[in-house]
């Protein structure tokens, strides 16, 4: 039988390896859930955060299956056994996908080359941070949802979360922030509006973020969904580590 896990450390060595922070949160307890086939030593986890879902141990249908239909979500598998069964039971309801991990080190940051970046906004641009009234704002567009979208009020969001905000004439049109909160360090989302892209606002407002995580004593974790992105942490001081693959759901398509 499947149950919440009360105590979700006790799946921590079926993910080992995984690096990614947003499993962190859930693992933690910080945010996210975890279920797994027994309470005490489960064979079997998954760790379910906003749109991700993380699989370790012993493949196991009913897990895979927990939720029924999900109108869109993003399966990270903890193995090739993994990789087989979700092929296996989802077929044309999933397409494989690669990702990129970025590296996580804490000393790579240029502070002041991050000051220059996020004072290059052009002047008709604001640079903020993330407060209530911009936490509501965020959550009124579906490009900017998952800014804040994982916490369940502005007040979970003030103590855990933290994101920089790019305003002009009162509109929000670009951010970076915190998709999820682990222990230390932050996930982090970045967006910017459809009609205000490639103008440096995405560069200029991830530089803001990340200055302020360290003043903070935060780590700012980036994992790319593109190359694109890649590109743009690239230029913020990161890394590239390693590509990987997920596989993206849509519960209301047939087949790609």
């Amino acid at each position: 039988m499947i149950v919440k896990l009360e105590k979700p450390e006790r799946a921590g060595a079926l993910f080992e390896g995984c690096t990614d922070t947003t499993l962190f949160s859930c693992l933690q307890g910080v945010m996210g859930e975890v279920y797994g086939d027994d309470a005490g030593r489960p064979g079997a986890a998954r760790a379910i955060l906003g749109d991700f879902s993380f699989f370790g141990g012993k493949p196991t249908e009913e897990l895979l299956r927990l939720f029924g239909e999900l109108e869109f979500h993003i399966f990270v598998p903890g193995s090739k056994a993994w990789e087989r069964l979700i092929e296996s039971c989802l077929g044309a309801k999933v397409r494989r996908v690669l990702r990129y991990a970025i590296r996580k080190e804490p000393e790579v940051f240029d502070r002041n080359g991050l000051l220059k970046a996020a004072s290059s906004l052009p002047a008709e641009y604001e640079l903020r941070q993330i407060d209530e009234e911009l936490y509501h704002r965020c959550l009124e567009e579906k490009w900017s949802r998952d800014f804040v979208g994982n916490y369940p009020d502005y007040d979970a969001y003030r103590r855990l979360g933290l994101g920089m905000a790019v305003v002009r004439g009162g509109e929000l049109v670009a951010g970076t922030s915190s998709y999820s909160s682990y222990h230390g360090g932050i996930e982090i989302e970045v967006g910017t509006k459809e009609a205000y892209r490639r103008k440096g606002l995405a560069y200029a407002c991830s530089a803001g973020l990340i200055l302020a995580c360290l003043e903070r004593g935060l780590y700012p974790s980036w994992d790319a969904q593109n190359l694109h992105s890649v590109g743009l942490a690239k230029k913020l001081g990161y890394h590239f580590d390693r590509e990987y693959a997920v596989y993206e759901y849509y519960g209301k398509r047939e087949a790609f």
